[in-house]
């Protein structure tokens, strides 16, 4: 195993991030899916810089992206927009692609489960011959059902996984594993041979270490079922606009450049934007609980 992370959580420049990952000893990127925001050559060059590997990517899927829609064109837009997500990772010599497959923050469905499984199944399987065929590995992402309501158990993302084709996978993440699952151990277990990506972040979405989360559980069940790809750390600091709020350097006053629609996801993740000073000992408090339990 090794130690990755998104760097969909801070909208600043990539070069900022990647010398941030090499700085904490991280060894690997899971890029946010902004294909039309990179350029690979440069991003290539940036890694290179700092012997950062691209390990994939994840969808962000802002409103108007899902894979069921009940609409047949935002359905289409929304395959398109992740193959071309595929195309960025093989680009960056990336190992996977994570896919969530409906609109994160839409949470009641607007079509009968019958035909939002066979849509979604569809446009699963457009996507994996694309990757097939790019040599990237598909992981159907559940979070939790206060951001979805259609896939928020690992069940419900291994079922998908099979339907879509002999080689997709799954990606669990600890925060919503410890939201949805009875055992969160055992879910864990449930996708062995199927596990293609692992994201952390601890039980009140803050760094690991600051939740209660059994980390050495975690990684030890981990290695039990053979995994030994990367932990991407995922963490989305809950923000405190209390005088109760204990994180005076928390809340970034003069925030970087960032689109609405970023921000806009941010938020609905129940964040906000972060200051540099906090977000980067969030990095490094990730590193310190992890690094230890897995080398």
């Amino acid at each position: 195993m090794h130690l990755s992370m998104h760097n969909w959580m801070r909208a600043e420049p990539i070069d900022v991030t990647v010398a941030r990952l090499a700085k904490y000893g991280y060894e690997s990127i899971e890029i946010s899916g902004l294909p039309y925001d990179y350029d690979t050559k440069e991003v290539r060059r940036i890694l290179k810089e700092h012997n950062i590997k691209c390990w994939g990517s994840v969808t962000l899927m802002f409103a108007g992206y899902s894979l069921l829609a009940r609409d047949e064109g935002e359905r289409a837009n929304t395959v398109k927009y992740v193959k071309d997500c595929v195309t960025m990772v093989k680009e960056l010599d990336g190992y996977e692609m994570t896919i969530v497959p409906g609109t994160v923050g839409k949470v009641t469905p607007d079509a009968p489960p019958e035909d939002e499984w066979r849509w979604a199944v569809e446009s699963m399987k457009e996507i994996y011959d694309h990757a097939q065929k790019a040599g990237v590995k598909l992981a159907v992402e559940p979070i939790n059902r206060f951001e979805t309501y259609f896939c928020y158990r690992a069940a419900q993302a291994i079922a998908l996984a099979k339907a879509t084709g002999p080689d997709c996978g799954v990606c669990l993440d600890a925060f919503h594993l410890n939201i949805e699952e009875a055992d969160p151990y055992e879910s864990i277990r449930s996708a062995k041979g199927l596990l293609v990506d692992f994201h952390v972040a601890d039980t009140n979405r803050f760094a690991c270490g600051w939740g209660h989360w059994d980390w050495a559980k975690v990684v030890r069940t981990l290695k039990e079922i053979g995994y030994d790809g990367a932990l991407t750390v995922e963490f989305v600091a809950p923000v405190d606009r209390t005088p109760a709020n204990p994180y005076t350097n928390m809340i970034e006053k003069n925030p970087v450049n960032i689109t609405e629609e970023q921000r806009k996801f941010i938020e609905d993740h129940g964040s906000s934007l972060l200051t540099e000073e906090f977000y980067s000992n969030q990095v490094k408090i990730c590193a310190d609980t992890l690094l230890p339990l897995i080398k």
